[in-house]
């Protein structure tokens, strides 16, 4: 079962710095500008040519825009290459299109499958207020257990956060087995005796995009802030250990992340193999004979084909781009020096119930089962997963296991080492939630960070739709507070409470109905759960779902 969660529900479910600001130009008529597309909108010069974009009310955007040269069919599995440069104006008004994915069931609630797919997918998109100058930067790492997704999803709109005065930018990355596999001859090629991390390479590869470049739409590359939910959260987790990504941003938005452990390349470590029979193990179910094979497969194709035999991408322990579990990382304070938000949802696991075991027959043997794996830390189980509610227990148990603990600690961590970190939960329901059960499930809080709450092309076709004058309330006063914290490392709206600092007696932002200041999300749950993960991990062993009914007994 480790690592099995994202897979589940994706199934169910150095260049030149660029100089100049937006203008008006003549377009070459030997640029790469699209035929049919429109003469006029704003030009921005980059590293690699100017860039024309489209003119929204106050705002400027520009869609599609190469951030690095994606490497395909003999090149695959090698790190991003740099952007070429371009003769004219490129025509950035189209969505580029979405990295190689597989696809999932209509029926999931996550069913969005994009438009357009390659794998000559590493684009950028950015959204800018008109006249912007200095201006705060957020760049988006969308979703989808590392393997779907993409930047051009309607429910990413960047246009709340610019009219807001932030420099919006969402990006694409590698996916699947085409972004995330390690094996033991990329590492004999590599000459850093690296692999894995593909997908974390082109991130940080955009980041520094950002740097060189974003100072042309506007956004100080001195004030960066990185954003992400589910997948795309622990990537920003991931970037906060990540020694190549230091100085290239300088605040974090984290949107239920986990802190499971992962593979690590050379070695076993926490019941995990090395990293690189995963994919020696992969090639052998698939029937590639070699690297030189697997990369002449179809990308579709082989990625399809690794899905169906249980790949699971995460990110590998390499010593370099990983050098550390990310929870030895926190505790080594080999982290990042910046301030953070965090948080998760009350119904995380809501939308993922596959991955809980059979239900007790009674509320007794549900106790009696947990008296078996937790002895002497039964009660404080019960204490914390009554057995009045067993369904509500076993939901909330996985929820804080997988993210709740995870999300708590890097704000506590934060605190600790003396920065400002804040917190949330996200606790919202509404009518079409409730009526089958997915209070606050796992992602709902997208539409209502991104101000698209009443855009309905921002919902998938299964996703519950929330009432819209309602919702666009709560939405118009989460999306300051976010902006606010990009701006100035403190969020704030004139519509919401003042959010204390996590620091203060674990202050958290309660997001129900309203926002509400409150102490101590879930009073002892990071406790419990932080010494759970302690005693596992002195004793050599992994940490993930393998809690409440499905753990091993307590030694």
């Amino acid at each position: 079962m480790k690592g099995s969660i994202f897979v589940l529900i994706a199934a169910c479910l150095v260049p030149l710095a660029a100089t100049g600001c937006m203008r008006e130009n003549t377009v070459s008529s030997r640029g790469p500008l699209a035929q049919g597309s429109a003469m006029s909108g704003p030009v921005v010069s980059v590293a690699q040519g100017d860039v024309r974009g489209e003119t929204q009310g106050y705002l400027s955007v520009f869609r599609g825009i190469p951030y690095a040269a994606a490497p395909v069919g003999d090149l695959r599995w090698k790190p991003p290459a740099s952007a070429e440069a371009w003769e004219g104006v490129f025509d950035a008004s189209q969505f580029g299109p979405s990295c190689i994915q597989p696809p999932i069931p209509p029926t999931s609630i996550y069913y969005d499958p994009p438009e357009t797919s390659s794998e000559d997918c590493l684009s950028l998109n950015i959204w800018t207020p008109e006249d912007a100058e200095k201006a705060p930067v957020i760049v988006w790492i969308h979703g989808g257990s590392l393997r779907m997704g993409g930047a051009a999803q309607p429910v990413y709109d960047g246009s709340a956060y610019a009219e807001r005065g932030v420099v919006f930018v969402s990006i694409n990355y590698r996916l699947g087995v085409l972004g995330w596999l390690p094996h033991p001859e990329l590492v004999a090629e590599s000459p850093e005796d690296l692999s894995g991390n593909y997908g974390l390479m082109d991130q940080i590869a955009a980041l520094e995009w950002v740097q060189a470049n974003i100072a042309a739409f506007g956004g100080d590359p001195s004030n960066v802030t990185i954003m992400g939910e589910s997948a795309g959260a622990l990537s920003v987790t991931y970037l906060l250990t990540s020694p190549p990504a230091d100085g290239l941003f300088d605040k974090a938005i984290i949107q239920s992340t986990n802190a499971r452990n992962f593979a690590e390349l050379g070695h076993e470590s926490f019941g995990r193999p090395p990293a690189e029979t995963i994919g020696s193990d992969l090639f052998a179910k698939l029937e590639l004979n070699s690297l030189e094979e697997a990369r002449a497969a179809d990308a579709q194709e082989i990625t399809n084909r690794a899905t169906l035999a249980g790949y699971a991408p995460e990110g590998t322990i390499d010593g370099y781009y990983l050098p550390l579990q990310i929870n030895e990382a926190f505790d080594a304070g080999e982290v990042a020096s910046v301030s953070v938000l965090a948080g998760f949802n009350s119904g995380e696991a809501r939308t993922y119930r596959m991955l809980l075991p059979p239900k007790p027959d009674s509320s007794n043997a549900y106790e009696t089962a947990i008296s078996e794996r937790y002895g002497d830390e039964a009660g404080a189980f019960l204490a914390l997963y009554p057995s009045d509610d067993v369904d509500d227990s076993m939901l909330a148990v996985n929820r804080d296991n997988v993210f709740g603990w995870a999300t708590e600690r890097i704000a506590h961590k934060t605190a600790d080492a003396g920065r400002p970190a804040y917190f949330y939960v996200f606790d919202h329901c509404y009518p079409s939630m409730a009526e089958r059960d997915l209070c606050s499930f796992h992602a709902s809080e997208l539409p209502f960070v991104f101000g698209t709450t009443g855009n309905a092309r921002s919902y998938p076709p299964e996703w519950p739709k929330p009432p819209a004058s309602e919702a666009e309330a709560l939405s118009s006063v989460l999306v300051d507070y976010w902006a606010s914290f990009a701006k100035s490392g403190q969020p704030s709206s004139p519509n919401g409470p003042d959010w204390a600092a996590y620091n203060d007696n674990q202050a958290y932002l309660h997001i129900g109905d309203a926002p509400e200041l409150r102490h101590d999300p879930y009073p002892g749950m990071f406790e419990f759960h932080e010494g759970l993960y302690r005693q596992r991990h002195s004793a050599g062993d992994g940490w993930f779902l393998g809690v409440g009914l499905s753990a091993e007994p307590l030694e």
